[in-house]
């Protein structure tokens, strides 16, 4: 059963359902929670905004990954290629890296607000980076 995660970002906020998919991203994750940090727009990928997490591991490996995340979809990549991250997309994404392409764990999905992403990502993109609180509803 899918769980729900309030998303607050930029003056915005949002609802995420876990994904059924990736049971042990979520609850990893969601032992973080309340959970903050800075979300920056992404360079490489298209319209998303990531959460640079640099060394950081959750102790998972790769689940229900994607390299492709439609808008609203949260992914997080547990590192390798790349630096540890969380990706947001907020319209056209293709997850990549100066490595090259990339896959993440679809672990959110944004159920509510999606409405409010296209603000949100361009907030990030024009004023830059914007703190973003996930906490268990």
């Amino acid at each position: 059963m899918s769980k729900r995660i309030r998303m607050t970002a930029g003056g915005y906020t949002f609802i995420a359902e876990t994904h059924p998919d990736a049971p042990l991203t979520v609850a990893a994750f969601e032992k973080l929670l309340p959970y903050r940090q800075k979300l920056i727009h992404v360079r490489w990928s298209g319209e998303g905004c990531w959460i640079p997490l640099g060394d950081f591991r959750l102790g998972v490996d790769f689940e229900n990954h994607t390299s492709h995340p439609s808008k609203g979809d949260i992914l997080f990549y547990p590192g390798g290629y790349s630096e540890t991250e969380i990706i947001l997309a907020y319209g056209p994404c293709s997850f990549s890296s100066r490595m090259g392409q990339l896959a993440g764990n679809h672990f959110l999905t944004l159920v509510e607000g999606q409405e409010h992403l296209q603000a949100l990502g361009k907030k990030v993109l024009w004023e830059g980076a914007q703190d973003v609180l996930f906490e268990a509803i």
